[in-house]
């Protein structure tokens, strides 16, 4: 991913696309802009093979590789209007701007064309979840999923003093967030935070709960949560 976009393509991966239409793109925004709320300097990893883009977003992650607190990935599919080859990190308020500048058009002269110049690095870049091999295990209620995300920013806020910051803090929170909700879903509570968090969660809904390699997915109708399995309960 060497270069500038000069309006010829390079051999490499071009990391240029075009969304179908205004109500992907209105979509797109909505999850990033809640995805920045969860973390204010995020950044979102962009990926397609074809005319399907996926966008991860980390709400939670671990900067440290000494850390063993959970790594969290949202992640939301959008159609494009042409197929595209796409492996890109960017950050979120590059995108978020690029989609207000289209709004701001005429609907008819909106293209939400992108041309991405360059990737970023992040702690979390190398998470790869299975592609394949998902087994639905359990389905979780909605409202048991948003209990435990409240109960755990209730608790974070609690055990945290204002003077207390870094590592201390670091480890409060991958202990808060790593913790499994229950004894068979192996769901972390970090994964209630970002499903609540992102707005994947719908009242009354139940949630399916998918495993594969050590891997658990949380799979609603608006997007899909996914992080290693907890290790402790």
């Amino acid at each position: 991913m060497r270069g500038s976009y000069q309006g010829k393509f390079s051999n490499e991966m071009k990391n240029d696309f075009q969304l179908l239409d205004q109500q992907t793109a209105l979509d797109l925004k909505t999850f990033l802009t809640r995805a920045k709320k969860m973390d204010p300097k995020g950044v979102v990893r962009l990926r397609a093979f074809g005319a399907l883009l996926t966008a991860y977003v980390a709400p939670l992650f671990t900067a440290n590789i000494l850390d063993d607190g959970p790594t969290v990935l949202g992640l939301r599919t959008m159609d494009l209007k042409q197929e595209a080859e796409i492996n890109v990190l960017v950050p979120i308020q590059a995108i978020l701007d690029r989609i207000a500048f289209e709004l701001e058009k005429p609907e008819l002269e909106q293209s939400f064309v992108f041309h991405l110049e360059s990737s970023e690095r992040v702690a979390w870049a190398g998470v790869s979840p299975p592609r394949t091999g998902w087994v639905e295990a359990t389905s979780l209620p909605e409202y048991m999923l948003t209990g435990v995300a409240r109960k755990g920013i209730i608790e974070v806020a609690e055990t945290i003093p204002e003077s207390v910051g870094g590592p201390i803090a670091a480890r409060i929170r991958s202990e808060v967030w790593g913790r499994a909700i229950d004894l068979d879903s192996k769901v972390p509570a970090g994964a209630a935070f970002a499903a609540a968090g992102l707005g994947f969660l719908t009242e009354g809904e139940m949630v399916p709960v998918f495993h594969s390699q050590g891997w658990v997915r949380l799979s609603s109708q608006f997007g899909h949560v996914l992080s290693k399995e907890a290790k402790h309960f």
